[in-house]
C-alpha cells in the first residue's frame, strides 16, 4: 500500500515537471504590453462601475425627494 502511494506521489510530480516544460513564458516586451493592458482594462472598468454607481445613486436620491 505504500509503495504504490509513493509511486503515485512520484508520477504525479513527473507529471507536474513534464507539464513545466512545456510553459511558453512571454518575453520582457510581451510581458510589458500584457501589464499596460490589464491596467488600462482595470482603469476603463473602473471608470465605467464608478459612473453607473453615480448614476443609481443620483436617480435613487431623486426619487426619494419626491
Amino acid at each position: 500500500m505504500a509503495d504504490s502511494n509513493k509511486e503515485n506521489k512520484i508520477s504525479f510530480f513527473d507529471g507536474v515537471k513534464a507539464e513545466f516544460g512545456k510553459i511558453v513564458w512571454p518575453n520582457g516586451k510581451g510581458a510589458f504590453r500584457q501589464s499596460v493592458a490589464v491596467i488600462v482594462i482595470s482603469v476603463v472598468a473602473g471608470l465605467i462601475i464608478a459612473l453607473i454607481d453615480f448614476c443609481a445613486k443620483s436617480g435613487v436620491n431623486w426619487l426619494t425627494s419626491l
